[in-house]
């Protein structure tokens, strides 16, 4: 996948593409791995056509044994060292929405 712009789709279907390909290259069947996943042919169909629900995504790279591959599509976040200092300890529960600059901006355009 190249690093210009894509669009949501065809990064959906970029995924199930690989996803059908990992089946392949474990030699299993459509069926055989919904079984081993424990989820309906159906979800394994829409699956390698990019129509999954996250849940039976996750079930199928369990039951190929790749989640390790989870480390690369979306490696654990940690909070910056600046957020850690204004915490103080305790556990972001939420997000503002807006950083300071953004909302001093804002109100400077509306007066």
């Amino acid at each position: 996948m190249s690093k210009n712009k894509v669009s949501p789709h065809a990064i959906v279907l970029e995924i199930g593409s690989r996803f059908k390909t990992a089946r392949l290259n474990a030699n299993l069947s459509q069926q055989s791995l919904a079984k081993e996943a424990g989820i309906s042919l159906k979800a394994v169909k829409n699956n390698e056509l990019g129509k999954s629900t996250l849940l039976s995504a996750i079930s199928v790279l369990v039951a190929l044994n790749i989640t390790d591959q989870l480390n690369f599509f979306l490696p654990a976040q940690s909070l910056s060292p600046i957020q850690l200092l204004k915490l103080q300890g305790k556990e972001r529960q939420r997000a503002s929405g807006r950083t300071k600059n953004q909302q001093s901006e804002q109100g400077e355009d509306q007066w």
